[in-house]
């Protein structure tokens, strides 16, 4: 079998389609759909496509490796490198997977976890009630009082544990227009009015979810080492489940400092790109879940060997999953073949109109729990009416 073509789509996510002589096509998407490098990602699948026509999809390693060792930049690292590889690489696997006729978690040793305990993410920017009245775009929680509906909103509908970034949106009503693409910056201090305003939101998330529910911090890097202390110690009541991104992950040796003065579990991921980004993180134990990015961080070749490492270390995965359809299918293969799979991330952004028209299936949790595509390969594909909304270019 061999390449002899690769589409890029750039819309509402940067996606490829790898063909093959055989008429086997796959799909996969680079992480890199949000933020502000989405023209970026999109020239780096051009890239990459170039290099891997008349390959052979079914060779993943060797692909992977022609990709990150001499494509001169991969092997520093970054996200616009690794997100192409990623994209590639998920591709390759679901040709794998379609050419064998069985679905990719087979090729990754079958299923160890048969149902995949799902947390709905991001509840800053409400859940399905919310999402209905703003089809459109994220409505930013204000009040406390806010924050306890988006929870039994989503509890409703059978979800155990949610993710809240309290600090991601303004203590004062007067910057809401500040938000921009990731949030407010609290750096080096927060002011004791604005903190009472972040932990007030996530007491109102407790008392309206009962003691049983798990509550996930997340904080996006928008604080400093400092500053993600005095949060945390206000937090410890909530009985936290974990805190996520507490500071800019390229320097772990502050992870480690906020891990011996914090009591709160620690996570980060999304922003850590391949398995040597997290070596020192397992060295130094400083993580109890890690959060790689399956379209990120090098796709499901590099996100299995980042999550047998953790295993290593009895640390748990959580794949961050802040994409499309592609992305959401492929992180559900890797989640249900390891066996230190934690919890999978059901993005608020899933409930949009435009997730829904993207993918060809459509897969969501019942009862707050996910299984695994049964199809071959990663069991999604991408529909002609989403396509048709994209940016195209073809590389053969």
């Amino acid at each position: 079998m061999k390449i002899t073509s690769v589409e890029i789509y750039w819309g509402a996510y940067i996606n490829v389609k790898i063909n093959t002589d055989e008429g086997i096509s796959g799909w996969g998407e680079c992480g890199l759909s949000y933020g502000a490098s989405k023209a970026a990602g999109f020239g780096q699948c051009q890239d990459y496509a170039k290099m891997i026509i008349g390959m052979d999809p079914m060779n993943t390693e060797e692909i992977w490796n022609l990709l990150y060792r001499h494509t001169f930049w991969a092997m520093g690292g970054g996200a616009v490198t690794t997100a192409g590889i990623s994209a590639i690489d998920t591709a390759c696997w679901d040709i794998k997977g379609k050419a064998l006729n069985v679905p990719v978690y087979q090729l990754l040793g079958g299923k160890t976890n048969k149902k995949l305990r799902t947390y709905a993410s991001q509840l800053q920017g409400g859940w399905r009630k919310s999402v209905e009245a703003h089809p459109t775009e994220a409505h930013c929680l204000f009040d406390p009082e806010e924050y306890a509906d988006a929870v039994k909103d989503a509890m409703s509908e059978g979800y155990t544990a949610v993710k809240i970034d309290a600090t991601q949106i303004p203590a004062d009503r007067a910057r809401m227009g500040e938000i921009g693409n990731l949030g407010i910056s609290n750096f080096g201090h927060i002011e004791r009015k604005d903190l009472d305003r972040y932990v007030a939101r996530i007491a109102a998330a407790r008392e309206a979810g009962g003691k049983d529910l798990d509550i996930l911090i997340e904080t996006h890097s928008l604080l400093d080492t400092n500053t993600i202390l005095e949060y945390a110690k206000e937090l410890e009541p909530y009985n936290v489940m974990y805190l996520e991104e507490p500071t800019m992950p390229a320097n772990p040796a502050l992870f480690k400092y906020i891990s011996d003065h914090c009591r709160i579990p620690l996570a980060t991921g999304e922003r850590s790109y391949t398995r040597w980004a997290y070596l020192k993180f397992f060295e130094d134990r400083s993580l109890s879940l890690v959060q790689p990015d399956l379209a990120n961080t090098g796709g499901i070749t590099e996100i299995k060997k980042i999550s047998d490492m953790a295993q290593c270390y009895d640390i748990g995965v959580q794949i961050h999953v802040c994409g499309g359809p592609i992305a959401n299918a492929a992180s559900l293969h890797v989640e249900t073949a390891i066996p230190n799979f934690i919890i999978h991330e059901e993005h608020m952004g899933n409930l949009f109109p435009i997730y829904k028209m993207a993918g060809k299936y459509h897969y969501e949790p019942v009862n707050g729990y996910y299984t695994v595509p049964e199809l071959p390969g990663l069991g999604q594909e991408l529909t002609d009416e989403y396509l048709s909304t994209c940016t195209k270019t073809v590389v053969d």
